[in-house]
């Protein structure tokens, strides 16, 4: 599988993509909360990295980290066209996301719908070291 960036020329101008766009010619929009304690205390600096498997192939649609409040705000990705005609649950698109800070690492799975502001909050749990007798 090979990985590339969504901003490289090389890769937009392949089937794959022009094809994945022409399914999903919208956009969503992701914010990122990042927090510990319950919520209490926002985590600075969590790197995110959003990503898709189209084809076979990784692809980044944003790489960045939390700022000092814990939140990325607005990542725009594409979406399909909603289809009011449609009785049916609305068509998304799935993205994958990966947050990590220091040696805590963990995946998410966010839907993405047109024009729809979602919130992914990530709940970081400090390791505990366990030292012989106590904690």
């Amino acid at each position: 599988m090979n990985t590339y960036n969504i901003n490289n020329e090389n890769f937009k101008n392949t089937p794959s993509y022009t094809n994945f766009i022409a399914q999903n010619p919208s956009n969503g929009y992701l914010k990122i909360r990042a927090y510990a304690a319950s919520e209490a205390i926002p985590i600075s600096g969590l790197d995110i990295v959003v990503s898709k498997i189209i084809d076979n192939n990784k692809v980044i649609f944003f790489d960045g980290a939390t700022n000092e409040s814990g939140v990325i705000e607005r990542i725009v990705l594409p979406a399909p066209k909603l289809n009011t005609d449609n009785q049916n649950a609305p068509s998304s698109t799935t993205y994958d996301i990966e947050a990590s800070y220091n040696d805590i690492n963990s995946t998410y799975k966010v839907n993405m719908y047109e024009n729809i502001y979602v919130i992914q909050t990530i709940n970081i749990v400090p390791k505990m070291n366990m030292v012989s007798g106590g904690f």
